[in-house]
């Protein structure tokens, strides 16, 4: 059983910044592209960023500039570095892991941006 167990999420005033973690329980971390979405009350869920297994990124637009995806396939594990919060960044962030067919998605964490 595929365990994908996100953590880093809270409350932080506007302009502040998170750091959120995703520990996937893959065999081969590596192989796998992954992804951050988010779900904001009322919305679809969307594409925040994502990190292929080689290494390259993408963004949505609405964080271009002030959110970082990383990897560190030694801990099986993903980040986002996420700076300049905005009220608007409020959502439940969801981490998935896919390749080819088959992915993962893990619970998520709720992340507040309020003053």
């Amino acid at each position: 059983q595929v365990q994908v167990v996100e953590s880093g999420g809270g409350l932080v005033q506007p302009g502040g910044s998170l750091r959120l973690s995703c520990a996937a329980s893959l065999s081969i971390f590596s192989i796998y592209a992954m992804d951050w979405y988010r779900q904001a009350p009322g919305k679809e869920r969307e594409l925040v960023a994502g990190i292929t297994s080689g290494g390259s990124t993408n963004y949505a637009d609405s964080v271009k500039g002030r959110f970082t995806i990383s990897r560190d396939n030694a801990k099986n594990t993903v980040y986002l570095q996420m700076n300049s919060l905005k009220p608007e960044d409020t959502a439940v962030y969801y981490c998935y892991a896919h390749r080819s067919w088959t992915g993962y998605w893990g619970q998520g964490t709720q992340v507040t941006v309020s003053s």
